[in-house]
């Protein structure tokens, strides 16, 4: 156990999350107050359209491999792969085929 009482292991990220056919899932591992880290798992075309997020956003890559459009410009986010999101710049994620993430979103403004 650490200092809060909850357990604390190894975990896989791949196998954390299952694909759900014709859906997006999610599973936020940890949520505070200066951010969270969720996991996505994309079932095939499944994807999110464009959008803003007001604040930065780290996307790692876990399996698969996702285009994704940051203020029109086409990214590929393969397995192992990190792309830094801005804040409050378009951006969506295009799975091609079953696609997982790790989305880390860091709340607050640089300084």
């Amino acid at each position: 156990m650490d200092h809060e009482g909850k357990e604390t292991k190894v975990q896989n990220l791949k196998q954390i999350l299952q694909y759900q056919a014709g859906s997006v899932v999610s599973k936020m591992l940890l949520k505070r107050a200066v951010g969270n880290v969720t996991l996505f798992a994309f079932d095939g075309d499944e994807g999110l359209s464009e959008h803003t997020a007001p604040f930065d956003a780290l996307v790692l890559g876990v399996e698969g491999r996702a285009e994704i459009p940051i203020a029109g410009v086409k990214h590929i986010l393969a397995e192992g792969d990190a792309l830094l999101m801005p804040a409050n710049v378009p951006h969506a994620v295009n799975p091609q085929g079953q696609f997982k993430m790790l989305l880390v979103m860091i709340r607050g403004e640089a300084k």
